[in-house]
């Protein structure tokens, strides 16, 4: 299958390399000419290294080589995928499948990934996501994954499973698209949040109510936005987030710990060099919570310390301190 992975960060680079392995077409596109040129000398990606980039990838910085793509993987970050669909729209074959691996929510309008490349190219394609716990770091050097292919029609799903499937990189499908990428949004935020915690020397008690209670406002926000709860106990939303919150191959864990030792979040930001998607999910996360009117006290939380300066003190005490509950009732809904 002729194959065009948009976006040469170190996601679309294993993930080029993964389809490339499995007998594809490949062709890794670059935003900048540079960026290009430098992976055509060094045939490595510095995000990835001591991984070879075979002689059978194509690298280009021209989209017209889109052209033809029967697939079309998105792994541009979440806010860069708005204008690399627009670039993209032009070349693309009405019938092809665009599969997102960007996690995120568009700004302002609350829109996942898959509704913003649908919005942008304007009628073309068949829109999917892959998600799950898969750090580029460990896919790229064949270690064992798992992941979630998601479409609203399962024939799709399928498409995209079959195409990604391989003895070390195995797919599901899922029919749940609103669940399976708002769990690869949110996630995010709640690993910045554990980072913070990790940062400030809480605790693994603390981290692990972090998380578990983070998953309840996952799965809270994803049922009213039609999604289903079970979807939060799969790959996208428990698997994602234990591997998200845990490993120091995760930005947002790494940034995390940076501002809970006492950096500012743009200098922990610079400090980590590469684009943290929690610091710009929590602000969409905020802004959705807000629209649905869903109580995601964590999030909230997060969304004060990044963007009105709450001091890190004041909001776990904040969160310690809000009113009692019971559990049950509120686990997952």
């Amino acid at each position: 299958m002729r194959i065009t992975v948009l976006g040469s960060g170190g996601w679309g680079t294993a993930l080029a390399l993964l389809l490339l392995e499995n007998g594809n077409d490949v062709t890794l596109w670059s935003h900048t000419r540079v960026h290009c040129d430098r992976l055509r000398q060094t045939r490595e990606n510095p995000r990835l290294p001591g991984v070879a980039l075979p002689e059978g990838m194509k690298l280009t910085a021209d989209m017209e080589e889109a052209a033809g793509s029967a697939l079309v993987v998105m792994a541009a970050p979440s806010f860069a995928v708005k204008e690399t669909a627009r670039l993209a729209a032009p070349f693309l074959e009405r019938d092809a499948v665009v599969v997102s691996a960007a996690k995120g929510i568009e700004r302002d309008t609350a829109l996942s990934m898959t509704q913003v490349i649908e919005r942008e190219l304007g009628g073309k394609g068949r829109a999917a996501a892959l998600s799950g716990p898969s750090h580029a770091e460990e896919v790229a050097r064949g270690i064992p994954t798992g992941c979630v292919a998601a479409a609203g029609d399962l024939e799709t799903a399928q498409l995209v499973q079959d195409v990604f499937m391989s003895p070390r990189f195995r797919v599901y499908t899922n029919e749940d698209l609103v669940g399976v990428e708002l769990g690869g949004a949110l996630k995010n935020v709640l690993a910045l949040c554990c980072g913070v915690s990790d940062g400030m020397g809480l605790g693994d008690n603390t981290k692990a109510l972090l998380m578990t209670r983070g998953m309840t406002e996952m799965a809270r926000l994803g049922v009213a936005m039609g999604g289903r709860k079970e979807t939060f106990a799969g790959l996208s939303g428990m698997g994602d987030l234990i591997v998200t919150c845990t490993s120091m191959h995760s930005r947002n864990r790494r940034c995390g710990i940076l501002i809970g030792q006492g950096r500012t979040p743009q200098e922990a930001m610079e400090e980590v060099g590469a684009v943290v998607e929690g610091y710009f999910a929590a602000l969409s996360a905020h802004q959705l919570a807000e629209k649905v009117g869903v109580d995601m006290p964590i999030c909230a939380c997060a969304y004060h310390v990044l963007y009105g300066d709450q001091p890190l003190r004041s909001a776990v005490e904040r969160l310690m301190r809000r009113s009692k509950r019971r559990e049950v009732d509120e686990s997952w809904i």
